[in-house]
């Protein structure tokens, strides 16, 4: 359920562990099951996105501190596509324990 990927200054580890999904349900107001959906059908909110970058960066190891300096230095200045996949592929490792090789929703990766 991990997902490892270059994210900023380099390789980065994100989970989800429970902790980290109440947490995203807390600040975004949605259920995991929505944020899942909505992510991956291309329906999201930016805040969803930068939200379980955030909190995946913190599941996998990041201080909190670092997390947030790390999402305003990289992820949200970057095109929205790529943060976009980023975003899915940690959901995805989350929901189906794996991540595909293949583009969420159609859309470039």
């Amino acid at each position: 359920m991990t997902h490892i990927a270059f994210f900023g200054d380099g390789e980065k580890t994100f989970l989800l562990p429970s902790e980290q999904i109440l947490e995203l349900e807390r600040k975004t107001g949605t259920g995991i099951g929505a944020i899942y959906a909505r992510v991956m059908t291309g329906q999201f909110q930016f805040d969803d996105i930068i939200e379980v970058i955030r909190l995946g960066l913190i599941g996998g190891g990041t201080t909190p501190m670092e997390a947030q300096a790390l999402v305003e230095a990289y992820a949200k200045p970057t095109p929205i596509i790529e943060v976009f996949q980023l975003a899915a592929d940690i959901l995805e490792a989350r929901w189906s324990g794996k991540v595909e090789t293949e583009t969420v929703s159609g859309l470039p990766a």
